[in-house]
């Protein structure tokens, strides 16, 4: 049987060759396991020398592989690409900056050949050495996701899993260019062991998500697992035409008593500035999903090869 590691890499030069020495030295219960070793390094358009020292591990051990792209196509294409790359029976999908322990994989192998689960994937139960805000709002996400998609997601999922080949070809059936691989991996279903570890901080080079693309990956999740938003969005416009049909009737029962008095005008500018938000915001929202619409009926190629060993 073969097993693929898929490591997709940005700028990761610097842990490159540390990937492959973690993962290599399972090589002795790979073949207490009958399994053979492929890696496939997806490089996602580095700058550095990723590439070169993806190179210089394929000159010494033939299990190597690379599939590079012509430019930064983003994590979701080059976890997609390991996926098509694959021929193991057996895939597992690594970040390269060794914050998805590869000591784990014999525990995972277990639970996948010996106690029949399709996959098995990996949570993080401490936030240790992040930012506290970002964790804050890495809790938030998973609340509202569970909550309004029927997709389940845990909280502290990590991308790293093991996976059986029917899984995996699940998952490339959904060919949606706008991807969010943990509700993918939810929402087709099979059987999942959850693992869990404590979380491993980044010994070399530094993270490629800022806070801000945090949130807008946050925001493809919601909008590709979720119509909550459009329904908060009907749901709202009724409440202020109900709100403003009140506010009519109270003005026509004060003027035929109080008479039509000028004041008040400050308070109608809020009120006007308010619901004209509100409005602005619904129109956003319903041109998020216009615009998910629009790449996807470009049928435009999740990614492009620019070279491939």
């Amino acid at each position: 049987m073969l097993f693929s590691a898929i490591v997709p890499c940005y700028n990761e030069e610097e842990n490159v060759a540390d990937i492959y020495r973690e993962i290599t030295n399972n090589d002795e219960f790979f073949k207490s396991r009958d399994l053979e070793l492929e890696i496939i390094y997806i490089d996602d358009g580095s700058r550095d020398g990723t590439v070169k020292e993806v190179k210089k591990l394929i000159e010494s051990d033939k299990r190597v592989h690379l599939v590079s792209f012509s430019r930064n196509f983003g994590k979701e294409a080059g976890i997609y690409a390991g996926l098509e790359a694959s021929k193991g029976d057996y895939v597992a999908i690594m970040d390269a900056d060794l914050q998805d322990p590869p000591s784990l994989l014999p525990e995972m192998f277990k639970a996948v050949m010996d106690e029949g689960f399709d996959s098995a994937a990996t949570r993080r139960v401490t936030r240790k050495g992040e930012p506290p805000i970002r964790s804050f709002f890495a809790r938030l996400f998973y609340k509202l996701m569970n909550k309004f998609s029927n997709t389940e997601l845990m909280d502290g999922a990590r991308d790293y899993r093991l996976m059986t080949r029917r899984m995996v070809e699940a998952v490339l059936n959904m060919k949606e260019y706008n991807r969010f691989s943990k509700g993918i991996f939810g929402w087709v279903g099979f059987n999942t062991k959850w693992i869990e570890f404590e979380n491993v901080e980044r010994t070399k080079g530094e993270t490629k998500w800022s806070f801000w693309g945090l949130f807008k990956y946050s925001l493809e999740g919601i909008m590709a697992f979720s119509t909550a938003p459009l329904a908060l969005a009907s749901v709202m416009g009724i409440f202020f035409t109900f709100v403003a049909f009140v506010a009519i009737i109270f003005i026509i029962i004060r003027t035929l008593v109080f008479g039509d008095p000028t004041n008040g005008w400050p308070s109608m500018v809020c009120i006007i500035i308010f619901v004209s938000g509100i409005q602005l915001f619904c129109v956003g929202v319903v041109g998020q999903y216009i615009s998910k619409v629009y790449l996807e009926v470009k049928e435009r190629p999740i990614y492009i090869v620019k070279e491939k060993i």
